[in-house]
C-alpha cells in the first residue's frame, strides 16, 4: 500500500469553540483512535488534498508532536454547503489487528462483449475488505477480457489471498449489457439468415420440374 507522511500538533483543548478557532487558522481538527487511547490534534488543511480527493487508499505515517503513528483515513466530515473539511478521523493500525477498508477497483482488459457492441457497467468503485496491514493492497484488479454480452463479475467470483471480502456475495462489480446497436446487429444477422433461407427455397422451387 502506498504511504504518505503527515505532521500534526496536539490540541490543548477539545470543544466546538476550540475547533472553530483552529479552522479559522487553516487547521483541521483530527482524532486518531484504535490504539490505547484517543489522541486529538490538528493538521494544516492543505495537507489533506492528496489523501482525500483521490480514489486511492494510503497508509499514513502520522507525526503528532514527535510521536509516530501508522494509520488510515477512516472518516471525513464536510461542511454541508461549502464542502470544506471540518473534521477527520484516523484509525491507528496495529500489526496483529485486522482493519476494514474500501479498496479501489481497477478494470483491465478489453471485453469481448464490448467489442461486439455491448456496454460496460461498473457497479462498484470500491470493495470492502478486512485484513492485516501487511496484506492490504493498493487496488483490486478485475480482468474483463472474457466478459461477453450478458456476463458479469460478482463479489463471489473474486478471491484475494489473506483478505476477507465484506460485501454481499451477490453484489455486482461489473457487467456487460446489450445495447440497441448490439441488438440491431444480432437482429440483422437473424434477418440475413432468414433471407438466405427464403432465396434458397425459391431456387429449389424454380429448379423443380413441372408436372404435365
Amino acid at each position: 500500500m502506498k504511504s504518505v507522511s503527515m505532521s500534526g500538533s496536539l490540541r490543548e483543548n477539545v470543544g466546538k469553540k476550540d475547533a472553530k478557532k483552529h479552522r479559522k487558522e487553516g487547521k483541521i481538527p483530527c482524532v486518531i483512535y484504535g490504539g490505547k487511547e484517543q489522541i486529538h490534534f490538528t493538521i494544516e488543511e492543505k495537507g489533506f488534498s492528496k489523501i482525500i480527493f483521490t480514489p486511492e487508499v494510503y497508509l499514513i505515517n502520522l507525526n503528532v508532536d514527535g510521536k509516530e503513528y501508522k494509520a488510515i483515513l477512516q472518516d471525513v466530515q464536510y461542511h454541508p454547503v461549502s464542502d470544506r473539511v471540518l473534521h477527520v478521523d484516523f484509525l491507528e493500525l496495529m500489526p496483529d489487528k485486522p482493519v476494514t477498508i474500501g479498496v479501489p477497483v481497477i478494470i483491465t482488459g478489453v471485453s469481448e462483449g464490448v467489442l461486439a457492441g455491448g456496454k460496460l457497467h461498473q457497479k462498484k468503485r470500491r470493495i470492502n475488505v478486512k485484513g492485516l496491514q501487511e496484506y492490504l493492497p493498493d487496488f483490486i484488479n478485475i480482468d474483463i477480457t472474457n466478459l461477453n454480452i450478458g456476463d458479469s463479475i460478482k463479489i463471489k467470483d473474486i478471491d484475494i489471498e489473506n483478505l476477507e471480502l465484506l460485501d454481499s456475495l451477490r453484489d455486482m462489480v461489473v457487467s456487460v449489457k446489450v445495447t440497441r446497436v448490439a441488438a440491431g446487429m444480432a437482429e440483422g444477422e437473424d434477418e440475413g439468415v432468414e433471407e438466405e433461407e427464403e432465396v434458397a427455397e425459391e431456387g429449389d422451387q424454380e429448379e423443380s420440374p413441372t408436372e404435365e
